[in-house]
């Protein structure tokens, strides 16, 4: 349960210290166990979490890798997206999204996003599908788990992949009931240490019901080896190591109630701001609230974020950049006003603080600083 904290505290935008505090010595014992084995890359560690995480997410396979975008290279590649293809996806998500495609040799086409939960439109989406759509990334912003619709029959009408990026939306379920992961080609998850499963460092995995699939990453995590020293594929050093996978299996657990958490705080806060001259994230039961993200409208959110720094208290803007309009992908040839929907939300948008070990008088005082300044 959250505690009373001072006043004047400062509060940080993220807090992945105090989350774990608790699990500290249950961490300690974890990675001395790690140290003593002397098997540091792979191994028993890393397959028991992988277990761990496939049955906690509801899907048959997890693969543990190095990084969430490291995720995303290895799901692209197991897919068959290579040069000459196009993979559909969001302009509103972190670089990696895009970036990933463009490393995979392929060509990202964007489609505008949903007005209201700033997820992927999945009409939209169709829409962009053309003859060289290898696959379509969807992106499960801030925790919310964006409805498919129509995508899933589609895709599987064409032979194109559907991969889901849930590096902000381990345990999300959509509205009705599909957990990240399930009934797709596969999802990417990210264990950097702000997400709602946060390592102590970089990590990711991914899931998959499809047994041909996850075994196709596991080569492409170790260089495209199906044994030592031989390779079938072209693959890279994707690999999760032991200490990572040894420090998640402590945190995993609990992160049930860690989520439990993250949605009380962001009821606490949709109350709060109840009225306020902000537009609020909608309220969705699967969503595990990554961010909480206000809309600021009419150039307001500048003034916003300086009173909250005044006021002790962290922010952060995702994202102030769409990806279309991002200095590395200007080979792609867009402009301002190809994406109003998108673009219109990178002005607006604005995280508040949101973890687990949060006090509910620290929410409090987001929002009375929040409501003075809207009203100033």
């Amino acid at each position: 349960m959250a505690v009373s904290a001072p006043a004047d505290d400062p509060v940080p935008f993220a807090d992945p210290a105090a989350d774990q505090a608790p699990l500290a010595e249950a961490l300690a014992a974890a990675a001395a166990r790690v140290v003593r084995s002397g098997r540091y890359i792979l191994g028993a560690e890393v397959e028991g979490f992988e277990r761990e995480l496939a049955e906690a997410s509801g899907v048959a396979h997890a693969i543990g890798v190095s990084s969430g975008t490291d995720a995303l290279l290895a799901m692209l590649a197991a897919a068959g997206v290579g040069p000459g293809d196009e993979v559909v996806t969001s302009p509103f998500s972190f670089f990696a999204t895009a970036g990933a495609i463009v490393r995979a040799g392929a060509r990202p086409v964007f489609a505008d996003v949903d007005p209201l939960t700033l997820n992927l439109d999945p009409d939209a989406a169709l829409e962009r599908l053309g003859p060289r759509t290898k696959a379509v990334l969807v992106v499960h912003i801030f925790g919310r788990c964006m409805p498919l619709a129509a995508l899933p029959a589609a895709c599987a009408a064409r032979g194109i992949a559907l991969l889901e990026d849930a590096a902000q939306a381990v345990g999300a379920v959509d509205a009705g009931g599909r957990r990240v992961g399930a009934g797709t080609t596969a999802a990417a998850l990210s264990f950097f240490p702000t997400k709602n499963l946060g390592g102590f460092g970089d990590g990711g995995a991914v899931l998959t019901d499809d047994a041909a699939f996850a075994a196709q990453v596991r080569r492409l995590r170790v260089h495209g080896a199906d044994g030592k020293n031989h390779h079938v594929a072209i693959g890279g050093n994707f690999r999760l190591d032991a200490l990572q996978a040894a420090l998640l299996r402590v945190k995993l657990p609990h992160l049930p109630a860690w989520t439990a958490a993250r949605r009380r705080l962001a009821a606490r806060y949709r109350a709060g701001l109840a009225g306020a001259a902000l537009a609020l994230p909608p309220d969705e039961a699967g969503c595990v609230w990554n961010q909480f993200v206000v809309r600021v409208p009419a150039g307001r959110r500048a003034r916003l974020s300086v009173e909250l720094a005044r006021a002790g208290i962290g922010s952060e803007i995702y994202y102030p950049t769409p990806l279309h309009l991002q200095p590395a992908l200007r080979g792609l040839g867009h402009a301002p006003g190809d994406f109003p929907i998108v673009e219109r939300a990178c002005e607006e948008v604005l995280a508040l603080p949101l973890h687990p070990a949060l006090a509910d008088t620290t929410v409090d005082r987001v929002v009375s600083t929040v409501r003075a300044s809207l009203t100033a």
